[in-house]
């Protein structure tokens, strides 16, 4: 694993989701300044594994779809007048296979309005800064025109899954219109496991241009591993994260 340079400034949407907590536990052991925005601070704290929350991580109560708390979250603890570097958003809704969709079906779409909005207000408050966003989206929901997905898996995706797949669709529009730093994650169908010994395969698209780098088909990958490829990757990677800027990366096993 490569190092940082230095220290971040880190905001957290979805804290206790499985993706973005493995990402937030790595930064918290390398000591960045963590920022946590979560409905229940309590339910975080359950997750991590000291009972108290670590000095470098400030839980902010609220909901990742109020602007007005976004705000507050994104600005550095150790400098108000500055933004956060890097944000990681992972929030979605609670998944009903009964109906095959999600209790919120404009959960991804609404979050990253508001954060938009938020980064907007702070600026106009004097807040300054140019955060990175992360934002954690699927695969199956390319524009490219190349199936990045099994075609055995595709009646799941394209059918079953077409409501949550729509809302994580407007997310990346949503991301690449904000003007903002961003890189998409796409992982494959997402699982519970720990971390693969072997580790992922990753493919790159331009979802500007619709066009594709190299392509990484797989069937599952775990919440662990994401969440550590996206600290590796675009966390302590310092300068060299900007070769995914303004690209969605697959992560697959």
């Amino acid at each position: 694993m490569s190092t940082s340079t230095s220290q971040k400034t880190i905001l957290f949407l979805g804290a206790t989701g499985g993706v973005c907590l493995s990402a937030l536990r790595r930064a918290i052991s390398a000591k960045h300044t963590c920022i946590a925005l979560v409905r229940t601070p309590s339910k975080l704290l359950g997750l991590l594994p000291a009972p108290h929350a670590p000095p470098n991580l400030h839980i902010i109560q609220g909901n990742a779809h109020d602007i007005p708390s976004l705000v507050r979250a994104l600005t550095s603890p150790s400098n108000r007048s500055r933004l956060v570097d890097t944000i990681i958003s992972s929030i979605g809704g609670a998944f009903s296979f009964s109906s095959f969709s999600i209790d919120d079906p404009h959960v991804c779409e609404t979050g990253i309005n508001a954060l938009v909005a938020a980064l907007k207000q702070a600026r106009e408050n004097g807040v300054a800064g140019s955060p990175k966003i992360v934002v954690v989206s699927t695969t199956g929901v390319s524009e490219a025109g190349v199936r990045d997905v099994p075609l055995l898996m595709a009646p799941l995706y394209h059918v079953l899954l077409k409501d949550p797949h729509k809302d994580k669709a407007a997310l990346e529009r949503g991301v690449i219109a904000s003007g903002e730093r961003w890189t998409i994650v796409r992982p494959s169908l997402l699982t519970d496991g720990g971390e693969n010994p072997g580790g992922v395969r990753v493919g790159v698209e331009d979802p500007v241009g619709r066009t594709v780098e190299s392509k990484a088909v797989g069937y599952t990958v775990s919440r662990e591993d994401v969440g550590k490829w996206i600290f590796e990757n675009l966390v302590e990677e310092g300068e060299k994260g900007g070769r995914w800027d303004g690209k969605a990366v697959t992560v697959s096993y």
